[in-house]
């Protein structure tokens, strides 16, 4: 399984209108990709205008080219990209180890 660790700055002001995007974009869109196994998504509690987006992805390529090269990335970012103040950092990690 790989996460897929999104770092996401918004506009200021908009949380709660985001959150609400973000949710429905995961629900509507996202978990109709191939190898998506879940989400979590986090607030920053000191800078209320940061998020941290975790995707869980059978494979590296089912986030890097199924989705992100499909129409449904086109959809996503149009529920949830007018929110971004900037392009969100995106980076992959695979599990080392768990208890």
């Amino acid at each position: 399984m790989i996460l897929e660790l999104a770092d996401i700055r918004i506009k200021p002001g908009q949380q709660e209108a985001f959150e609400e995007a973000i949710s429905r974009g995961i629900q509507t869109v996202i978990s109709r990709a191939k190898g998506f196994q879940g989400a979590k998504v986090n607030r920053c509690i000191e800078n209320p205008d940061r998020f941290v987006l975790q995707i869980f992805w059978d494979t590296l390529e089912d986030h890097t080219v199924g989705f992100r090269e499909s129409a449904l990335f086109t959809e996503w970012r149009a529920i949830v990209g007018p929110f971004f103040a900037s392009a969100p950092f995106v980076e992959h990690f695979e599990l080392t180890y768990k208890s």
